[in-house]
C-alpha cells in the first residue's frame, strides 16, 4: 500500500556498482508496469557491454545488511539510466548457484544474484518514514503467488515474506511519489520472474 514520498532517480549499482545476469535467458529490459505481466521482450544478441565482469583476483565486495561483505564476479550493465518501472533480467552464461538478493534503499535498487553473478535488477519502492523498511539479513520465510493485505486492503502479488510482522517483497505499481508501509515493491513482471526462482530460505539482505 503506497503513501506519498518524493523519490529521486538512480543508475543501477552498475555505474557505481552495477547489477545483472542468469542461465540461458535473453537480456530483458522493460518499463511502464501494467496490471498484468506482459510478455518479455527479447533484445538481440547481448554484447560484452551487457555485463560488467570482475577478474578473479579483483572481485567486487558488496556490503551486506549485517555488516559483512560478499564477493561478486559480475554485474548487469543497464543500457541507460533506469527509471521507475524499469527492470533488467539476464541469465545468459551464468552458472548454477544459490539465489540471493540485495536491496539498496539509498539507491532504490534490488539486485538478484545467482551465486556470484547478478541476474536481475529493478527500481523499487520502500517504506515511508513512519513505517521504514528494516535493515539486515532476512531469509525468505514463505511465498504466496496471490495475497491480499488485510491491514491495507491491497493486492500483493508474487509475495516473498521476510519478517514475522508482514514485511515482504511483492509486485507493485512502481511510480514516482509512492512508498510502502515497509515492504519492498517491485514491478509486477519483475516480481513474476523473481517468484519463479526464489525458494524459502533464500537470503535477502537490505542495506541503506
Amino acid at each position: 500500500m503506497a503513501g506519498r514520498r518524493p523519490i529521486g532517480m538512480w543508475v543501477s549499482i552498475a555505474a557505481t556498482l552495477t547489477l545483472a545476469g542468469v542461465v540461458g535467458a535473453p537480456l530483458l529490459m522493460n518499463r511502464a508496469p501494467r496490471a498484468e505481466p506482459r510478455p518479455f521482450a527479447v533484445v538481440p544478441s547481448p554484447t560484452p557491454k551487457d555485463r560488467i565482469r570482475f577478474p578473479n583476483d579483483q572481485p567486487q565486495q558488496l556490503q551486506m545488511g549485517d555488516g559483512s561483505t560478499r564477493v561478486v564476479h559480475s554485474l548487469l550493465q543497464p543500457p541507460e539510466r533506469m527509471r521507475f518501472g524499469d527492470y533488467l533480467w539476464n541469465e545468459r552464461d551464468v552458472p548454477p548457484g544459490p539465489i540471493w538478493m540485495r536491496v539498496d534503499l539509498s539507491r532504490q535498487i534490488i539486485s538478484v544474484f545467482r551465486g556470484e553473478d547478478e541476474i536481475g535488477t529493478s527500481v523499487i519502492l520502500y517504506g515511508q518514514d513512519a513505517t521504514p523498511t528494516p535493515i539486515g539479513n532476512f531469509p525468505v520465510r514463505g511465498v504466496a503467488r496471490n495475497h491480499r493485505s488485510n491491514n491495507y486492503d491491497a493486492e500483493m502479488p508474487y509475495t516473498l515474506w521476510l519478517t514475522k510482522d508482514g514485511v515482504a517483497i511483492h509486485g507493485s505499481d512502481v511510480r514516482q511519489g509512492l512508498a510502502t508501509h515497509g515492504c519492498i515493491g517491485v514491478p509486477l513482471a519483475f516480481a513474476q520472474r523473481l517468484f519463479a526462482v526464489v525458494r524459502t530460505g533464500d537470503l535477502v539482505t537490505v542495506v541503506r
